[in-house]
């Protein structure tokens, strides 16, 4: 009495309906364009070094996706972050601390209190540049104005201004000013995605940022402990659906122009990327998925930067099971295990072309229904 909820649904919570036609898998594209970048798959990686380091964001780059590295993470602080990693694992098999701090948790705390290194930044995205992908970074709201200068310099194409819950309009009575998303992102001239967030008014708020894309959720998966910290979050299906019809809404405020939906958790196979994409989203961001590859650089760990808070972590450091499998074939195959972790594009391919869609924006108007 007195207080009303809405009833939300997570992606679990939903199935898609079969059409009346379907379509060979080979003639189905799942191309995406943000600004004037295109991928032949809807994959932004989550940006945590326990799976972007400068050679995955390379090969994820070649296999058609976005790689994007963390510009506050090991790969900026340490030159030697191949060795700070190697501690990480070996810190995560001696499970906990006196104290009852988990061992991880608090070396990648103590690892993250070295300075950043513009040198050592530019370093670390160099690779992506030589190789010709599109070179992508995510940096705080807390430090974008610090670090952008330095990533631009780097040649950085995609700038990702993430936080676990971000806004447009951020209220402080502190000495420093605080970010002014607005002006901030009119000043650069690379597109910038943001977030996240997880209802209709914000992700509307930030779209008239002039960001060209927005983080929908907080990265939810295994590891992250947002939920139980903070009380806060939103099921993945309403907000993706929440954040699809603010950006038809802004599209029709603005007369045409296309804010691109990205959807950052809840997903813990491809039955779940077909089912985000089904609910509006125009690409996923993975993380914990793409962790036990063999080129992972966390040897089958995974964590989220949040882990690194200095105060009030946010993720634990879980281990996945090494099933011997590239990256390659995480995204596209062959598969022998039948629990929808592997070939993850291939069976979106399969879902779109079995329900007759032959491409990303058609299959976003795809029949839901839900499940109780």
């Amino acid at each position: 009495m007195g207080r009303s909820a809405r009833r939300a649904y997570d992606l679990h919570d939903i199935e898609i309906v079969p059409s009346r036609r379907t379509r060979t898998s080979q003639e189905v594209s799942t191309a995406w364009q943000l600004d004037a970048y295109r991928f032949e798959i809807p994959l932004v990686t989550h940006p945590t070094d326990a799976i972007v380091s400068p050679a995955t964001a390379v090969r994820i780059g070649q296999l058609g996706g976005l790689g994007v590295l963390n510009a506050e993470g090991l790969w900026a602080r340490h030159a030697d972050p191949e060795a700070m990693l190697a501690r990480v694992v070996e810190a995560s098999e001696g499970d906990i601390e006196e104290g009852g701090v988990p061992a991880a948790v608090r070396l990648l705390q103590e690892l993250h209190t070295a300075p950043i290194q513009p040198d050592l930044l530019a370093e670390a995205l160099r690779p992506a540049r030589e190789a010709g992908v599109t070179v992508a970074a995510r940096v705080s709201p807390q430090r974008a104005r610090e670090l952008t200068p330095h990533l631009l310099a780097a040649g950085v194409e995609i700038l990702f201004v993430q936080g676990t819950i971000i806004s447009a309009e951020h209220v402080s009575h502190a000495a420093a000013e605080p970010l002014n998303l607005k002006q901030f992102i009119a000043d650069l001239d690379v597109p910038v995605v943001a977030g996240g967030v997880g209802d209709y008014r914000t992700a509307m708020h930030l779209m008239r940022t002039g960001a060209a894309g927005v983080l929908v959720g907080y990265g939810e998966s295994l590891a992250t402990t947002t939920d139980a910290v903070l009380g806060i979050g939103v099921p993945m299906a309403t907000a993706i659906v929440d954040a699809a019809a603010a950006r038809r809404d802004y599209l029709d405020e603005t007369g045409g122009r296309y804010v691109h939906v990205i959807a950052d958790g809840g997903i813990f196979g491809s039955g779940d990327i077909a089912k985000a994409i089904a609910c509006g989203a125009d690409a996923v961001m993975l993380g914990e998925q793409l962790a036990d590859a063999d080129d992972s650089p966390a040897s089958g760990l995974y964590w989220t930067p949040a882990a690194a808070h200095p105060s009030l972590p946010r993720s634990e450091v879980i281990g996945l099971e090494p099933r011997g499998r590239d990256l390659e074939t995480v995204l596209f195959g062959p598969s022998d295990w039948p629990d929808g972790t592997i070939n993850l594009f291939g069976a979106l391919r399969r879902a779109m072309a079995k329900t007759g869609y032959s491409d990303l924006k058609e299959f976003q108007r795809v029949g839901l229904t839900i499940r109780r």
